[in-house]
């Protein structure tokens, strides 16, 4: 009796599987139940047909586990890179800090611990830039070397927090934060003196907001920090005279900037950020908002009236939800300048997909050395996913070559349209500020960055210079140019570099030119 039992279970199982239709097969296999005669051994039909039914439902489950995982990636939110510049102390690590505590990164007992570590040092100020200090050394010094990261979400954005180093000598790390950055926060401090040390000939407000918009950095929030400050108190005048002296000088570092941004935002509403925030980002290249880093004013909400009457904008995490970039090619060829590489169950690979996608399974090309390599799992954070596309950060893990035969600025690479390899190209290049008694000519040296290359130079040949009011070559042969000029050249690598034309892949053909610690120019590759 138990055997015919399990018998019609399964034959039910088996229907619902067929959508309610019997099985012929089942059917049969009734009239056998009901003909012992015909039965030899029933305990074997039993066993037999679980065996079946499992392994339906095991498929079922699987395929609808795939669905998922599918449905999931193509879901994701979308993706930005958003690095801090600015002057050393004006509270970028701090402001970064603040956030991941904001959205719930950072818990409450972690940030006790810091605070009571800040206290012991005599910097009761610096435990919110803890969270985002990459090691001890910086803890102690309270600058920031290595370009910190970080993860955090809102309703609508993945963000990956970018912190750049704001001291001088750290200039080669905060090009190397740049250059993957989608958009960037400009941390200026309100206290009087810091202000005007950074934006002053030789402070680095100046030259993180040119190498920004050279590396191609879009979209900037500059947020004036520090408004808290006993010698600030929130004060409207300070920040419209921080105001007022950025704008020009944004505009002249290319950025587009609308003076009426603040009383754009004055009559919209967070809840209708789609209609109303967005067009005006379009249209704008850059947004100025005032917040305290330290306490969390004006952040993920509005500061208060009693606080700050005089602002009516919104919140950084509502100014960063609304901003727009522009969409890459998923399907474009595959570009992925490698910024960093270790060993993990085999050789994996770090960097940022600058075009195209990745899926586990892909054949890919290790460029400028043209090894051929197979993608073994591709992670997104600390997930794991099947494929990613274009603006995502990720962790490919690959066969097929050793890790130390890769080094940071190699490409991994589509095997059907590889990046260029060359030693010698063609830029178009704006000379900032040579060095004194400097002049630019054939055989200058510099050191080159250019994604996360970094290379010496030569310029072998000026070939032509541009005039700056008609933007057309100029017909006159020349030798040498000074500060200012606008010159096409033959730039001269020793090593093979993968590199493209900025009219093709903007973000692999910008590059800067260096020496002795300074932005000497800045430029971008018209023919590799």
């Amino acid at each position: 009796m138990d055997i015919e039992e399990d018998i019609r279970a399964l034959q039910l199982d088996s229907a619902e599987d067929n959508n309610g239709v019997v099985n012929p097969e089942n059917a049969k296999l009734e009239e056998v139940e009901k003909s012992d005669k015909m039965v030899e051994d029933p305990k074997e039909e039993v066993q037999a047909q679980p065996v079946q039914t499992e392994a339906k439902v095991k498929d079922k489950e699987v395929s609808s586990v795939g669905d998922k995982e599918e449905e999931e990636e193509l879901n994701r939110k979308r993706h930005l890179n958003v690095v801090f510049i600015g002057h050393v102390d004006a509270g970028k690590s701090t402001t970064g800090g603040q956030i991941l505590f904001l959205s719930g990164q950072v818990d409450e007992r972690t940030i006790q611990k810091y605070e009571k570590e800040a206290k012991d040092k005599s910097r009761e100020s610096w435990y919110m830039a803890y969270i985002m200090d990459t090691n001890e050394e910086e803890r102690v010094k309270g600058k920031t070397v290595e370009v910190g990261r970080a993860y955090f979400e809102t309703e609508t954005t993945r963000f990956t927090i970018l912190d750049a180093p704001g001291h001088k000598s750290y200039v080669p790390n905060m090009i190397s934060g740049a250059s993957q950055a989608d958009i960037g926060v400009l941390v200026i401090s309100a206290r009087k003196g810091e202000f005007e040390t950074g934006y002053e000939r030789g402070g680095q407000t100046r030259e993180h907001v040119q190498l920004a918009k050279t590396l191609g950095v879009a979209k900037l929030l500059v947020v004036v920090n520090k408004m808290d400050d006993p010698t600030v108190k929130w004060s409207k005048e300070r920040y419209d005279e921080i105001e007022g002296k950025m704008i020009p000088f944004l505009k002249s570092s290319g950025y587009n900037v609308k003076k009426g941004s603040v009383l754009y935002w004055c009559t919209t509403r967070y809840d209708e950020i789609e209609g109303k925030m967005i067009p005006f980002l379009k249209s704008s290249d850059v947004l100025f908002l005032p917040l305290s880093g330290l306490v969390g004013l004006n952040m993920k909400t509005r500061v208060d009236k009693s606080v700050c009457s005089w602002w009516n904008g919104p919140c950084l995490f509502e100014a960063l939800d609304a901003v727009e970039i522009p969409l890459r090619d998923p399907k474009g060829p595959f570009r992925m300048p490698i910024i960093d590489k270790f060993k993990d169950m085999g050789t994996v690979v770090m960097g940022k997909v600058e075009s195209g996608s990745v899926r586990e399974g892909d054949s890919l090309l290790v460029m400028p050395n043209k090894v051929p390599v197979k993608v073994q799992a591709v992670f997104i954070d600390e997930d794991r996913v099947k494929r990613a596309g274009p603006g995502e950060n990720l962790r490919i893990r690959i066969s097929g070559v050793e890790e130390e035969d890769i080094v940071s600025g190699f490409v991994l690479s589509s095997v059907s349209n590889p990046i260029p390899a060359v030693t010698e190209f063609v830029a178009q290049l704006q000379i900032l500020e040579l060095l004194d008694n400097a002049i630019f000519t054939a055989g200058y040296k510099a050191v080159l960055h250019i994604h996360s290359i970094v290379e010496e130079c030569e310029i072998v040949e000026l070939l032509q210079q541009i005039d700056p009011r008609t933007k057309k070559p100029m017909k006159k042969k020349i030798l040498f140019v000074k500060n200012g000029a606008v010159v096409v050249c033959r730039v001269q690598v020793i090593s093979s570099i993968c590199i493209e034309k900025f009219s093709d892949f903007p973000q692999l053909g910008r590059f800067t030119l260096r020496t002795e610690g300074k932005t000497v120019a800045v430029g971008k590759v018209t023919g590799v």
